[in-house]
């Protein structure tokens, strides 16, 4: 469960911290008010992509951190990151330099670790992404995710690999001298600027960690002189100075006890600045004025700067470009020894993604039948009379990809004597919404942490209080937060937020504050349409207040 999320110069806001309940939790406010900036932040702490132009007007950098209780990680996790205490602390840094420092519990980690962890926490469901679902080609991905055979999509992917990789060795052999020749030549240019830099994984953030204090170790070291000197080098030092005053202290206590409280706290004093005076010491002798060191540093660091700009944005990057391009060095260099053996080493290959294709076919055909019905089981409720879907799965043996050999589609009849038919050719975008809320709720079946961002897009009335009770359902064992234009939502969260945007001169600011009792009831009615106490809106709201309180009691 997300604990606590606390956001800093992001977009329009200042400083803001906000702490999260179990169960269903609810961001309600005008329209442009800023409610989707909160999902946009946890999703940047969890590894979305940065944006320099997000980072609020007059700040040099945005931050945000957010706080998980580590029962909802998975063991691999907490292992690899070390992670022992009850909750634990993502944080992540943008400068307006396009910098990004990113930390777990403190430690310095990659975007890319966020990204891992975050995909294990939370599903996100942002406005648009219902519209997904009229795609066909993720339709494919869905279902895959939905199995839970990757090993077997691995397997299909590798053994693709494996047959693309035999043809580029006969289109090698194909090529001419010349062509052939340029190609190595330009490859091997590339693999020499990288293994003449030899970049590690990591390095560039150990790097941009160490070269601060080497750049200002003259300064530094001079610095650490002088504290040391004023606390212990001189006769008039702090260490000299408070230790007489100890030893006069220590005799006074001797002669008036109501002393000897004061004598024990400038002993202690004594203690604290004795250490602080050998701490600088060894901090002092561990600095290294190395002018060359630092040049090198430098060097380094701009050479795997450019490395970063041709073949990155990582180092990990770098490297699996290299390794490309050894296999395509040995490829154009020996393409002429293997001619005949590589048509026969491409039919076997062939032969083993056929079959490794088919199996995973089989396997789709089974779990598309459970998909369906059990999204039918999920969005039934949800205002559909005789609703009908299904998920077809049709293999092509001609077009082998990397994904297998299936066309997959979701198709859909949402009224009684409707043929099946595509989902993106008949669904309306309130139909779209619910269908997208069923899936994320069968997928999204061992996340703790699910998002919504206007789900209930396009729905409004009793179909709207329908799907605010299956938001409450999903929330039950898990943490769903939800941005909502619609009060029959609202009214059944177990915690609700509101929005507001105020300009001030030439400043905008963004304030969110928890909601209960009357300042509840008062937004339930504004979003049904406004009123005060003694207005329609207000008694509706409080109608429907009450009855999410009946049905969760």
């Amino acid at each position: 469960m997300l604990s606590e999320l606390r956001v800093q110069h992001f977009a329009i806001i200042d400083d803001l911290t906000l702490h999260f309940a179990p169960g269903l939790n609810v961001f309600s406010g005008e329209t442009g008010a800023g409610k989707s900036i909160i999902i946009e932040a946890l999703g940047f702490v969890l590894g979305a992509r940065g944006d320099v132009s997000l980072i609020k007007d007059g700040a040099t950098k945005m931050s945000v951190q957010a706080s998980f209780f580590s029962n909802v990680l998975p063991a691999d996790l907490r292992k690899q990151y070390g992670l022992t205490a009850d909750q634990f602390t993502l944080r992540r840094e943008l400068d307006n330099k396009g910098k990004n420092k990113a930390f777990v519990e403190g430690h310095p980690v990659t975007v890319n670790a966020l990204a891992q962890i975050g995909q294990a926490l939370v599903d996100f469901h942002g406005q648009h992404d219902h519209q997904s679902l009229l795609h066909a080609n993720v339709h494919l991905t869905l279902l895959d995710q939905f199995a839970k055979h990757e090993k077997l999509v691995n397997q299909v992917a590798a053994a693709w690999k494996t047959v693309q990789t035999i043809k580029a060795k006969l289109e090698a052999v194909r090529l001419s001298a010349q062509e052939k020749e340029r190609l190595l030549d330009m490859s091997q240019y590339q693999l020499d600027e990288i293994e003449r830099v030899s970049p590690k994984d990591g390095e560039d953030m150990e790097l941009e960690q160490t070269l601060p204090k080497l750049k200002h170790a003259g300064k530094l070291l001079e610095l650490a002189a002088e504290a040391y000197d004023h606390l212990y080098s001189a006769d008039s030092s702090a260490v000299s100075r408070v230790g007489k005053a100890a030893r006069a202290l220590n005799a006074m206590a001797q002669l008036d006890e109501n002393l000897a409280e004061l004598a024990q706290n400038v002993n202690e004093a004594l203690v604290s600045v004795e250490d602080a005076a050998n701490t600088l010491a060894d901090y002092k002798d561990g600095l290294d004025v190395d002018e060359t060191a630092l040049d090198k540093m430098l060097e380094r660091h701009e050479k795997i700067k450019r490395l970063k700009l041709k073949y990155g944005p990582e180092i990990s990057d770098i490297l699996k470009t290299a390794e490309a391009l050894r296999v395509q060095i040995d490829n154009l260099k020996h393409a002429d020894e293997h001619a005949h053996d590589l048509l026969h080493e491409l039919a076997n290959a062939q032969k083993g993604l056929l079959k490794l294709a088919q199996n995973l076919h089989d396997k789709r055909l089974n779990a598309a039948d459970k998909l369906a019905a059990q999204i039918t089981a999920q969005i039934k409720p949800l205002g559909f009379n005789q609703v009908r879907f299904a998920v077809a799965v049709e293999m092509d043996e001609e077009n082998i990809g990397a994904n297998g050999a299936d066309k997959v589609e979701f198709l859909f009849s949402p009224n009684p004597g409707q043929a099946l038919r595509p989902l993106k050719n008949i669904a309306s975008g309130g139909e779209i919404s619910r269908v997208m809320l069923g899936l994320k709720t069968v997928l999204a079946s061992t996340i703790p942490v699910m998002v919504f961002d206007e789900v209930d897009a396009g729905i409004g009335g009793e179909t709207g209080w329908l799907v605010g009770e299956k938001l409450r359902a999903c929330a039950q064992g898990r943490q769903v937060l939800c941005v909502t234009h619609l009060a029959q939502v609202a009214a059944q969260a177990n915690q609700n937020f509101h929005v507001d945007k105020q300009a001030h001169k030439n400043t905008t600011h963004v304030t969110i504050s928890a909601l209960t009792d009357k300042k509840l009831t008062a937004e339930i009615a504004r979003m049904l349409g406004g009123g005060n106490e003694k207005s329609a809106a207000y008694s509706h709201a409080q109608e429907l207040l009450d009855k999410a309180k009946r049905k969760n009691s």
